[in-house]
């Protein structure tokens, strides 16, 4: 290992006591550098030079060059010379380079500790570093401090080590340290990655209020976002606000990502308005963010104004513009819209920009468009096709009816197609009735995944809608056997600054009545204008009226009838569900917003809906 180390320490030996710079990879280039003092100690400026190219080294045969120099210009009385050396050692992942020179350092002071566990911290050596804070911690010489202890929680978070952290709070409490403010925001942050939320709440709230920082604030906020509190984050920010301190990047970008799984309507409007009243609307990473937040509030049009706001969009705001035309199934304008970004704004489409193209083409079932993104993606753009692109195309083919050729499609890849590719090419087969190329699917499925119950429910499913009862059973008996299950469907509406939930035959709500009332109404509304309901989406062997009366009770219509009760005419009517949307209510919804005049938007795992005047976005295509 320090062959190369030896041989350049023993050319520099040969050398005169003042060196020359070397030539190595322009190492040495003096022109562009401003020598000064690196510590409190004065260095030649030739011992500087070297020093400060360190930093930027990029590889360890240089940084084993320098070593060498080191040695040669002077010892290793100035302790700072090592730790930067040793620093080095570990960001090129050379440990044992590192620990070599660690151990033969003669003065090691408390920095030099430090040094190596932060070291070992930034490259993930958790192991490592618990075992040097250890010896730290049992030599009586050494005395712990705040910096010591932070290296260590980083490491804990980003290994997932709850055990660890735990550990090194225990650690923080005997040494005194727990009071530090920089070390609790640390242990907050740390208690919000692992998900023990009341201890973080605890930690935040044990702090004196006189020393709560900005990043007090923001990790307590973090922690609310990370694990779907949006409701506590946002009265973390409010309190925040009441306490004098003034939101900055790291509180918008966690009150957005609170958002993102339970979009509030309201909540992110007003925090448009506070991004724009801050001055964070030039911020580009939080305007994408916002952007991409509308899109999944199903408000295209909020989306469209926000990148049209934008002075300098990124890439990154490109592709999340045509991920939400994706979204939406606007399949023509995701196209008109990559076309124009690449002739005019000059972008560079990657493998992220293609897939929510190809997707865009998949949900509004232009094949020959498809064909033709994905042949000049690697022809023209240089961009090789990924799982996710085959994925799209499969799913593209397979929506069309075009199973053999997406079935072809799979066995031509030039590598092992993954649960997305299967996984498009059942639910296409579902959906055209294909049996045999379903159950092909299906097992596929399985052996890569055999704990996703739902591969199980889909070639269930298929047998029941071929009336294959049998088969069907035998499926669900296997599930069972594994003790599988599958969420519940749900389905939600925003409404006075709640999320009202609602399951299938939901009679929770405290307007139970008023909403099943309301709900009979409708559908008698709908009936009497030609609607027809479709039960083949009830897999059950009963009669059409049991199956009737079960499919009426689905949770999204029952978040309709709610949302027709208390939403304005004039304002659409926004609905999300955990599953993909049934034929039958998608039919329903379609009339209820010829005869309400209503428009309705639905967004399921899939895609986004938008109904009005009795057609849909996704020209019953999804």
């Amino acid at each position: 290992m320090f062959r190369l180390f030896h041989a350049t320490l023993k050319t520099c030996m040969l050398l005169p006591h003042q060196p020359k710079p070397l030539t190595y990879c322009s190492l040495l280039s003096q022109t562009s550098l401003q020598f000064h003092a690196i510590s409190t100690h004065h260095f030649d400026p030739f011992l500087s030079t070297l020093l400060l190219h360190l930093k930027s080294s990029s590889s360890v045969s240089i940084c084993r060059i320098i070593h060498a120099h080191v040695i040669k210009s002077r010892d290793y009385g100035d302790g700072f010379i090592g730790d930067q050396l040793v620093s080095c050692y570990l960001k090129m992942g050379a440990t044992q380079d590192a620990y070599f020179l660690f151990d033969e350092m003669p003065k090691k002071d408390f920095v030099s500790w430090n040094s190596l566990v932060s070291g070992l911290s930034k490259i993930g050596q958790l192991g490592e570093c618990l075992s040097v804070f250890c010896k730290m911690k049992s030599d009586s010489e050494l005395k712990l401090n705040e910096f010591t202890l932070l290296s260590v929680i980083s490491a804990c978070v980003t290994e997932n080590a709850c055990g660890e952290g735990y550990y090194v709070h225990c650690c923080a409490m005997k040494l005194g340290l727990v009071f530090k403010v920089k070390v609790v925001n640390a242990l907050v942050n740390m208690y919000g990655k692992f998900g023990f939320v009341e201890s973080a709440f605890s930690l935040f709230s044990g702090m004196p209020e006189s020393e709560k920082s900005i990043v007090s604030w923001n990790s307590i906020v973090a922690v609310c976002a990370q694990n779907g509190m949006p409701n506590e984050a946002f009265n973390c920010f409010d309190m925040m606000r009441v306490n004098g301190f003034f939101p900055d990047d790291a509180t918008m970008v966690s009150l957005l990502q609170a958002c993102e799984n339970f979009p509030l309507g309201r909540m992110v409007e007003a925090l448009h308005g506070v991004i724009f009243t801050c001055g964070l609307d030039e911020n580009i990473t939080i305007v994408t963010t916002l952007l991409n937040l509308y899109s999944k509030l199903g408000r295209l049009n909020n989306s469209r104004k926000v990148f049209e706001e934008i002075s300098k969009p990124d890439k990154v705001a490109w592709t999340a513009m045509l991920a939400g035309y994706a979204m939406h199934g606007r399949g023509k304008e995701a196209i008109e819209f990559f076309e124009r970004i690449v002739r005019e704004e000059g972008m560079e489409p990657d493998h992220v920009t293609f897939t929510h193209l190809l997707s865009a083409c998949s949900h509004s079932g232009l094949v020959k468009e498809g064909k033709y993104f994905f042949r000049v993606m690697s022809d023209v753009y240089n961009v090789q096709p990924r799982l996710d692109h085959y994925s799209c195309m499969v799913d593209l083919l397979g929506r069309s009816g075009l199973l053999n050729d997406a079935h072809q499609l799979i066995k031509n890849m030039p590598f092992e197609p993954n649960s997305g590719v299967w996984g498009a090419l059942l639910g296409a087969c579902r959906v055209h009735r294909n049996i045999d190329l379903g159950k092909e699917s299906a097992e596929n499925l399985i052996a890569l995944d055999p704990s996703d119950p739902r591969n199980y429910i889909m070639l269930s499913n298929m047998y029941s809608a071929a009336g294959l009862w049998n088969d069907a059973s035998k499926v669900r008996t296997l599930m069972k056997n594994k003790v599988l299950t599958r969420n519940p469907g749900c389905s939600f509406i925003e409404h006075g600054n709640k999320i009202h939930w609602f399951v299938v035959n939901d009679y929770t709500h405290p307007d139970s009545h008023r909403i099943h009332k309301k709900l009979e109404e409708v559908m008698k509304k709908i009936q009497d204008v030609g609607f027809v309901h479709e039960t083949e989406s009830i897999l059950h062997d009963v009669d059409e009226e049991v199956k009737i009366d079960m499919i009426t009770k689905h949770s999204e219509k029952i978040a309709l009838a709610y949302g027709l009760l208390v939403t304005n005419a004039d304002m659409p009517l926004v609905i999300i569900k955990n599953l993909r949307i049934c034929r039958d209510c998608h039919n329903t919804v379609k009339f209820v917003s010829m005869v309400e005049k209503r428009t309705i938007i639905i967004r399921d795992t899939k895609r986004f809906h938008q109904f009005s005047d009795g057609f849909c976005s996704c020209g019953d295509y999804w």
